[in-house]
Formats: C-alpha cells, structure tokens, sequence
C-alpha cells in the first residue's frame, strides 16, 4: 500500500524514471512511434503558381482571383503533434502490493510516452484527475517539462483520496484542447460513470488511447486469514475471510466480470487500450501497440 512520501523520496523515484524510461527507448521505440502518431493530418505550407499536370482541385481560387494567375495550395503532413496525458490520481491509485504502486505504474508510462514524444519535437502536456481537475500543465517542448509530468503524477497520487470523475476530465478536455492531439486516458477505471457517450465524442475529436493500470492483488486475494479491506475511493470497510476459498473464488470471479465488462465497453468504443500491471514489464505491451496501430493505419 502507497504511503506518504517526502520530497528526498519523492525525487530518487524520479531519478529511476528518468534513467529507466531512457534506457528503454530505443530507435525501434522511437521509431515505432512515429510511424504510429506521425501524419495523423495535414497542414497548410504555402502557395505556389501553378504548374502543367498539377492537380487542379488544388487551386486556390481566392489568390487566383486576386493576381489573374492561377496558384495552387500546397500541404504537408503535420510536424509537430500535441500528445496530452489525462491520468487518474484517485485513492485508487496509491495501492500496490508488488513493490510499485498504481500510482508509480503510471508515472512511468507516461515518462516513457512523453520522452518519446519529445524526441519526436512534440508537445507534451498532462491533465491530473480524480473526482475534481487537480491540475493542468499545457502542452509545452523540453525533456524537463517530461521530468515535470512524472514528479506532478507521483506528488499527486501519494496519499491521494477521493473517487474518479473520468466524465467530468473528459468534459474538461474538450474545453482546454480545441485542437485533435494524441490523448492518452491512464486510469484504472474502477469507477468511469457514465462516460461513454464523452469517450466517443472525445476520440473522433482526437487519436485516442486508454491505458489500463491494475495490480495483481485486484485479481485475486492471497490466503492472509481475516482481513479489512477498505476502498481507497469512499473509504468504505470491509471484513474479509481470506481463508475461505469460496470467499476467494468469489472475489476473484467479480474482479474477472469487471476486467471483462471493462474490454467489451473500450472495444466497443472502438479506442485503443494498453493494458498494464504493477506486478510486470510494460515495454512489451507499448511496443505492441505501436505495431497494432501501424498495421492498422
């Protein structure tokens, strides 16, 4: 279970972000990334006179007008992109019974993803939530700035109360970022509301990705004997007999519906996931969905 943590602490887990997140992107990373997110759109360069065998629907007709010489619109493919994380910092995410926390789990894909956007020249930006906005950092260049987001994660989520309003960042969402970004949704998605009709208006808007974060001790309980168990989002207790196999079986078949009600609703939506755990490498898995989102594209 995450505990309150000091400031010395607080910047040694954000020093073994950094060096873990550099050692693990390399150019296959780096690569596999912009093939995924890179061309998402085009942008408008410049104009030119026209030229025998351009396209004609290419005119621009407005400067045309105006110089009595036909000019043509020329595009490129977008160069610049702003990724922006929305991570879930609700007391949910402070537990971890594999030796990191949700909380960590997360802080740690989002500097992997943001270092990789920034190698990229991309923005990176980072919206933290719970049952209230906790804070917006706008979209901005550097590798500090990524630094930036795992600190403001972790300092978040440590100690962190409250629930989850994944409705209520989505809404925000749409007020803050006019403009179609790649949006990463980190949460473990205990609790979502009723948030689907957002999440589909939210990913025609922009390239959309959730990512999973669970912890093994969610799946099943371990035979410790009798155990309170409380929810770290409404502080609610309960008395538990760890030691009974119906109990654990019947705990661990609830956790398996979940999981299971919670893939049917993303897949319905049609966005893609990135499914983590505490207690495992994620390296795999993100590689695995830039190569998903290649073949797809």
């Amino acid at each position: 279970m995450g505990g309150k943590t000091d400031v010395s602490e607080l910047m040694a887990k954000v020093g073994r972000i950094r060096i873990l997140t550099n050692r693990l992107i390399d150019d296959q990373l780096s690569g596999d990334y912009h093939s995924t997110f890179k061309g998402q759109g085009v942008e408008f360069d410049e104009v030119r006179p026209y030229e025998a065998g351009d396209d004609v629907r290419s005119i621009d007709w407005n400067v045309t007008a105006r110089t009595g010489v036909p000019f043509i619109k020329r595009y490129s493919e977008e160069r610049e992109l702003t990724v922006l994380f929305m991570v879930d910092v609700s007391g949910s995410q402070s537990y971890g019974s594999s030796g990191r926390t949700k909380a960590d789990l997360a802080a740690e894909v989002t500097a992997l993803l943001a270092l990789t956007a920034i190698r990229n020249q991309d923005k990176v930006g980072l919206v933290l939530f719970s049952d209230r906005i906790v804070k917006y950092i706008p979209p901005r260049k550097g590798r500090d700035s990524v630094m930036r987001l795992a600190r403001e994660v972790l300092a978040a989520s440590d100690g962190a109360e409250g629930g989850t309003d994944v409705p209520g960042a989505l809404k925000f969402l749409n007020g803050v970022q006019k403009r179609r970004a790649v949006v990463f949704l980190v949460s473990d998605f205990l609790a979502r509301g009723d948030c689907e009709r957002l999440l589909r208006a939210a990913a025609r808007r922009h390239d959309f990705v959730c990512v999973t974060v669970e912890d093994p001790a969610e799946r099943e309980l371990p035979d410790v004997g009798l155990v309170e168990l409380e929810d770290p989002e409404t502080g609610e207790l309960v008395l538990a007999d760890t030691s009974s196999a119906s109990v654990r079986r019947a705990f661990a078949s609830v956790a398996a519906a979940e999981r299971d009600e919670l893939r049917r609703f993303l897949a319905k939506t049609g966005i893609d996931t990135l499914d983590l755990a505490t207690d495992r490498p994620y390296i795999d898995e993100v590689k695995a969905l830039f190569k998903r989102r290649a073949r797809k594209r």
